[in-house]
């Protein structure tokens, strides 16, 4: 990222989110066939949260659309197995249904693999059901296999690098599916941002803009497991299905790559016998989608047990507790988040000045030089304003700061002390 493209982006950031009513009523998604440049992404995509499609020549020069692939186009079963054999997969099975997913086994590779074929010899059915292997975090568990690069484009990923550092976790998986196998209506953990990258087969995508899920909450505020589905036309059931807009349909091809944006609802179907990879990441321009996520997951909490606030001393500790394991992370961890993704970049940042870059990972000092220091003071500036929104916060005043990594007024001082030493604090604190 460059100055101007900083200057612009720190301004945008600043004003209301674009409204949707413009995007809606062309119907369609821009279609990247040529080189884009990061801040042309940054600025057109990111920022106002605007979905978009990514050719097959983005993917060409990836391994496993090599490997994985016949040249038929199908999947190469005969390689996935050389590769993974008994590597243990999760495995949903699409034609059940538990609360508003659906339930998974995990089982051998080449057991879902022998499934997979005899699906397809049976016409594409099966008395199992239709299983389909999703969420495998092949990348954590098998890194020797390097098989995708990933886009610049969805580089700046605070989500993955907060858990590559923890090394517990990530947000990387491989989806393989027969033909009919589909994921129900959701939108992505944190409210984070996905892409998608279509190895082999086709993919049908229905999105619906923030807000619109709000109409298609039934009468207990419950969102609909199938949009599709005929019970949503019972307006005793789902009282404002019909004020909800049509969603944007896509047609995902082979080789192609889909940026969801931050917080859009999506239903998803498998038309082929596909495989795909998808990553979750979060950064700057959707940090804020994120801390509104988290504030409305903790008040759903207190409202279930709001009952019981006047009888307990530890009442807002345990609706932390309850939090985390409901959303998979509470506020001291947001918190322990923010410090690790501003300590990077103050790292990078100091980097920069003194040449001594020995503070933070290789991988990690690749990726921050190649978005450039301009995009490292801007996720300054963006950590830096949601720290002054937890300092605002009655829930995060009642956490034990004692026990946070985070010091939240000591990591602003040391924030706006980075920018000025290395010469950014023109450009981050303009008004």
């Amino acid at each position: 990222m460059d100055s101007e493209a900083y200057r612009n982006c720190c301004s945008l950031v600043k004003i209301p989110r674009q409204s949707y009513e413009q995007f809606w009523s062309s119907h369609f998604v821009d279609y990247i066939d040529k080189e884009l440049s990061y801040s042309k992404f940054f600025k057109k995509y990111l920022l106002p949260n605007h979905p978009c499609m990514f050719s097959r020549r983005f993917t060409e020069d990836w391994k496993c659309r090599k490997q994985w692939v016949t040249e038929e186009g199908k999947p190469n079963f005969q390689k996935l197995l050389q590769e993974f054999d008994e590597t243990p997969v999760p495995v949903a099975n699409c034609n059940a249904k538990e609360y508003n997913a659906n339930p998974k086994q995990v089982m051998p590779f080449k057991e879902f693999i022998h499934y997979w074929k005899e699906y397809i010899q049976n016409g594409h059915s099966s008395p199992k059901g239709c299983l389909y292997l999703k969420d495998w975090h092949m990348s954590r568990d098998s890194p020797e296999h390097n098989v995708y690069t990933t886009p610049v484009f969805f580089s700046s990923d605070w989500l993955n690098e907060y858990w590559d550092t923890l090394e517990v976790d990530d947000y990387r998986f491989v989806y393989m599916g027969p033909k009919g196998s589909w994921t129900p209506f959701h939108a992505d953990v944190f409210r984070s941002y996905s892409w998608s990258a279509n190895i082999c087969g086709r993919k049908k995508w229905l999105l619906y803009p923030p807000g619109q899920e709000e109409f298609l909450r039934d009468t207990h505020g419950n969102l609909p497991y199938d949009v599709t589905s005929s019970e949503l036309r019972d307006r005793g059931l789902f009282p404002h299905s019909e004020e909800a807009c049509q969603p944007l349909e896509i047609i995902q091809e082979a080789g192609e790559i889909i940026f969801v944006p931050s917080g859009w609802h999506h239903q998803v179907y498998n038309l082929e016998d596909t495989i795909s990879i998808n990553h979750n990441w979060l950064n700057g321009c959707n940090i804020d989608i994120m801390w509104q996520f988290l504030q409305n997951e903790l008040s759903s909490v207190q409202k279930e047990i709001d009952e019981w606030r006047n009888t307990m001393d530890s009442w807002h500790q345990h609706c932390q507790v309850i939090m985390k394991a409901c959303s998979g992370i509470n506020y001291g961890e947001f918190a322990s988040f923010l410090k690790i993704i501003a300590d990077n970049r103050m790292a990078f940042l100091n980097a920069c000045s003194t040449g001594d870059s020995s503070d933070y990972p290789r991988h990690l000092s690749e990726i921050l030089t190649t978005l450039g220091p301009y995009h490292a003071a801007f996720d300054l500036q963006r950590v830096a304003h949601i720290i002054e929104c937890l300092l605002c916060n009655e829930d995060f005043k009642r956490l034990d700061h004692s026990a946070l990594t985070l010091q939240p007024e000591t990591m602003l001082q040391q924030i706006r002390d980075t920018i000025q030493s290395t010469r950014g604090q023109h450009l981050l604190y303009q008004e």
